[in-house]
């Protein structure tokens, strides 16, 4: 499957589609920067979704409390088994 035809399915995903930044989440990422962000996903990644053995597998990533987890949800990057899917 392709990028576009992979944002193309998430697009019509009625899940997927209600995931949205807050407007507190906004204006985390303005103020912590993207750089920032994309350091906190990396990390994020790395120890939810890479480690060979998860404890919590499939309900490693809460659905609010960082404008990454709800970035993992909109675009099924949020378990294995979504990643997988």
């Amino acid at each position: 499957m392709t990028t576009e035809q992979t944002f193309e399915r998430l697009g019509k995903s009625t899940f997927r589609s209600k995931f949205h930044l807050s407007a507190k989440d906004k204006e985390y990422v303005k103020n912590k920067g993207m750089e920032t962000i994309r350091r906190h996903a990396e990390d994020f990644v790395k120890t939810r979704l890479a480690p060979a053995v998860i404890p919590n597998d499939g309900k490693q990533t809460p659905m609010r409390g960082h404008p990454v987890f709800v970035s993992q949800y909109a675009c099924a990057c949020c378990c294995r088994g979504c990643l997988n899917k």
